[in-house]
């Protein structure tokens, strides 16, 4: 018998990282749908002193998860990976309210 190999193309990370960021947001964010990124920048900017804003936080976010998916090259981290996709897309929704092109 002969193992079936998944492809895993872009239209699989997208709608797994969807599926995933709704689940999350049910678990972690305000009953409102407030996500928590911008207490966390807020509280970083108080402890910091820093002006840092909602999308600096999803791109350090994602910097995160880029950093540890290439930690160890020769692994393939797919909650990394889909993290990544995630929060490229929580940075461009912020980017987009902040007003930024």
């Amino acid at each position: 018998m002969t193992d079936l190999i998944e492809v895993k193309n872009s239209a699989y990370f997208l709608q797994t990282a969807i599926d995933v960021q709704a689940e999350r947001g049910k678990q972690y964010d305000a009953p409102d749908g407030t996500r928590s990124m911008v207490k966390t920048v807020q509280a970083f900017n108080a402890i910091t002193g820093h002006n840092l804003t909602e999308a600096e936080g999803w791109l350090l976010m994602q910097i995160v998860k880029d950093v540890r998916q290439w930690q160890n090259p020769d692994k393939y981290h797919e909650d990394s990976a889909l993290d990544g996709v995630a929060y490229s897309s929580l940075k461009a929704e912020a980017l987009a309210a902040e007003g930024k092109p």
